[in-house]
């Protein structure tokens, strides 16, 4: 009798264990049974997110799920990443993971590893940064500016969307190789910074794509832009190394979720944000700021941020940003 309980107690463990095991398979393969969350770690109405947006639709799309878009701007772009410290990884919740967050650890003291703390999904563009001024600016050269500071150090100043931000980055760089000093101007965002430029409170400023239409305006022209080569949009102006001067900032910008997200909802994830890549749609949102479309899948995406995560360590330390 006390054999055939034991048994009996045995199988049903046995059966218990199975389907504890079981169901998180289960869930797997079911995913995505209801809405995902994907935060934009910037205020809305910005390049990001727009794009994201039209990304989020498109691989709602292929996914049979509505993703929500929720901003969270604030702390250099890091709260998303934040964010995912305190999320299940289940695939429901998930951010936008921008080239800042593997700054900001090399600046101050953050509460996040990028590289440890995150599930790379997908790089699906990467934007472009340039150096601008007001049209009836005297500058026409990135030359012109690197004179001026010659002649007169701190004289040429610049608006950029923040402190530590890629675009203070980049003139911190500048500021390098060419030998001189600028006045930085930070702000509280591009569209402030832009602003500022064309109402003649600052000489030059340094943007992202949202600086395209205000170029088409005829308010702005751009001096410089800091890729490897010129992208279409910005097909007539010139590259910073074109003008003798080694400034780049790749900066991709993808999708990732918690540490520990499954394989399975990975695939999932990085096979839709690849498909909407193809839809017109996005391509048109993307093309109206002229946000250059660039793939990675998970395993090129996770490379690249230990790659980064190094590089801008190497980065902030060359150049002395206090």
């Amino acid at each position: 009798m006390q054999r055939r309980t034991f048994a009996a107690v045995a199988a049903s463990i046995a059966v218990v264990g199975a389907a504890g095991f079981a169901a998180p398979a289960v869930a797997q393969a079911d995913y995505p049974n209801r809405p995902i969350v994907l935060i934009v770690p910037y205020g809305a109405g910005g390049v990001s997110d727009v794009v994201a947006r039209a990304l989020a639709l498109s691989m709602g799309k292929q996914l049979g799920q509505s993703i929500i878009i929720e901003n969270k701007p604030g702390a250099g772009a890091s709260m998303g990443v934040m964010d995912m410290k305190n999320a299940k990884p289940d695939g429901y919740r998930l951010t936008l993971s921008p080239v800042a967050i593997f700054r900001q650890p090399h600046i101050q003291k953050v509460a996040y590893d990028p590289v440890a703390d995150l599930s790379y999904v997908a790089a699906f563009m990467s934007y472009d940064f340039l150096l601008a001024v007001a049209q009836d600016s005297p500058f026409k050269s990135v030359k012109d500016i690197v004179e001026q500071s010659k002649k007169q150090p701190g004289s040429v100043d610049y608006g950029t969307p923040g402190k530590f931000s890629a675009n203070h980055v980049l003139m911190a760089l500048l500021e390098k190789k060419a030998g001189v000093q600028f006045t930085h101007v930070p702000y509280k965002g591009d569209a402030e910074a832009v602003n500022a430029l064309i109402a003649g409170h600052t000489k030059t400023g340094v943007f992202g794509n949202t600086v395209l239409p205000h170029m088409q305006s005829g308010k702005l022209r751009a001096l410089a832009i800091a890729s490897e080569t010129r992208p279409p949009a910005f097909a007539n102006v010139p590259t910073f190394r074109e003008q003798g001067y080694d400034v780049v900032t790749p900066s991709p910008l993808g999708i990732a979720g918690p540490k520990g997200l499954p394989p399975e909802i990975v695939r999932k994830l990085d096979a839709a944000v690849k498909s909407a890549m193809d839809d017109p749609a996005f391509q048109q949102a993307a093309a109206n700021y002229g946000v250059r479309l660039e793939y990675r899948n998970a395993e090129d995406y996770s490379a690249f941020a230990k790659k980064a995560f190094a590089e801008e360590g190497t980065i902030v330390q060359s150049i002395g940003l206090e």
